[in-house]
């Protein structure tokens, strides 16, 4: 472990942004607790909360995933420095829109906040090219723990799958008709009405911004599973089951998070499915059910494993 955490240090553009971040995000409470002025219906310090909480996550856990090859690779170290890189850039101008008292996303209302607005799209590109660089890097090297190797690569794969169900919000079916405003998190209704604590996603209409979410932080939620597996399940479960438990999982969490984007883009709540919202997920709850049942069914006790 004390290897692994020195390894994880070792890229330091990542870690003094992940404490830029963190400060960020510190500033940014106290602007949404300081600050009177909204945006969409939201407080103005909100987003660059939300960003630099995403972050810290993301940062930590790249960082972390990077620790876990069996050697440094340069390749994936500069590509983690062109994600901070670009990170940086989205993270500059969301706080420079929020001290200029506008917003930062889907505004085209001057020439200037077209130009930002274009900007961070460019930077989310690059940075989700980045991103995809280090998944190749981790699918080459082959990480030795096979729990720890199926939980990064999966939880790296639905991060992407994360970032790519974002896009319908810049579509043009997302133009929600108000001149110089040109997509939305919201389907069905206007961004800034009536939404969950917190999070504010919408509670009377879709809202894109669910799958987005769940699909990025994939990249913790998957090497969390393996951990508590190690933990609760490591001597009655071979590192073969445990490994196929998490493609299973993978498998399961990736098609929720587009099933969650279908439910938004047909204009519902998260709170307020229908039917065949209802059924679908049922469907999917049964399939990974059976799943992991079959996958239970064929595992061998690790004693036994070393024995063979």
């Amino acid at each position: 472990m004390t290897t692994v955490l020195r390894r994880a240090a070792q890229h330091r553009p990542m870690l003094l942004f992940v404490a830029a971040m963190a400060v960020l995000a510190v500033v940014s409470a106290i602007g949404v607790l300081a600050d009177p002025r909204l945006v969409t219906g939201a407080p103005i310090w909100l987003k660059p909360l939300k960003f630099a909480m995403s972050f810290v996550l993301y940062g930590t856990t790249l960082a972390w995933m990077l620790s876990l090859l069996p050697r440094r690779s340069r390749i994936a170290e500069w590509a983690v420095t062109v994600i901070v890189a670009m990170a940086v850039i989205e993270m500059v101008i969301i706080v420079a829109q929020v001290i200029r008292g506008t917003a930062s996303h889907f505004n085209d209302t001057t020439p200037l906040n077209a130009a930002l607005f274009g900007a961070m799209g460019a930077a989310i590109m690059v940075l989700f090219t980045a991103h995809l660089v280090v998944g190749i890097v981790v699918l080459i090297r082959r990480i030795a723990d096979r729990v720890a190797a199926t939980a990064v690569g999966w939880g790296l794969g639905l991060s992407l799958l994360g970032m790519l169900v974002a896009v319908p919000m810049t579509l043009p079916t997302q133009d929600p008709g108000i001149e110089g405003i040109s997509g939305a998190h919201s389907v069905g209704v206007a961004d800034g009405g009536a939404g969950l604590p917190l999070v504010g996603w919408s509670t009377t209409g879709g809202d894109l911004r669910i799958g987005h979410f769940m699909g990025l932080h994939a990249l913790q939620v998957l090497p969390i599973l393996a951990i508590l597996l190690a933990r609760f399940l490591g001597t009655r479960l071979d590192d073969r089951t445990r490994a196929r438990l998490l493609v299973v999982a993978g498998a399961a969490y990736g098609v929720l998070t587009v099933l969650l984007t279908w439910q938004a883009l047909r204009g519902q709540p998260l709170l307020r499915p229908d039917a065949l919202t209802v059924a679908a997920v049922a469907a999917l709850v049964v399939t990974t059910a059976i799943a992991t049942r079959l996958v239970l069914a064929r595992r061998r006790r690790p004693e036994l494993e070393l024995v063979a």
